[in-house]
């Protein structure tokens, strides 16, 4: 079976958003994480920060001890594959801004448009 692939937002998923600063860590989602690493899920950071705010970012995540397998691309494996680099390819995308499209259309929320 292959491993999933999870992209991850930084500010307001893996901690608490402070931007540019860092705040708090989100204990449960990285403790989540940790485990699903040694499953062999891959992860991806998938964040807006770039430059010295994006250093510190993969520091601290470092500190926590979440090493990513990619930094705002496809990982390895699939970098000679077409899909796009604006957006790495992931089965998951965890952000705190998301919504779910499959569960918006099951509530009927599209509906009215």
């Amino acid at each position: 079976m292959k491993n999933k692939i999870i992209a991850v937002d930084f500010d307001g998923t893996l901690c608490e958003h402070k931007f540019p600063e860092i705040g708090n860590p989100n204990t449960i989602v990285l403790n989540w994480i940790l485990e699903e690493q040694l499953n062999g899920t891959k992860f991806i950071l998938w964040t807006c920060r770039e430059g010295y705010e994006l250093k510190e970012a993969i520091n601290w995540c470092k500190q926590q001890g979440i090493i990513f397998d990619a930094i705002n691309e496809n990982i390895s494996e699939l970098k000679n594959k077409n899909y796009a680099i604006r957006k790495p390819y992931a089965d998951i995308y965890l952000d705190d801004k998301n919504m779910n499209l499959n569960s918006l259309l099951e509530k009927e929320v599209l509906k009215r448009y």
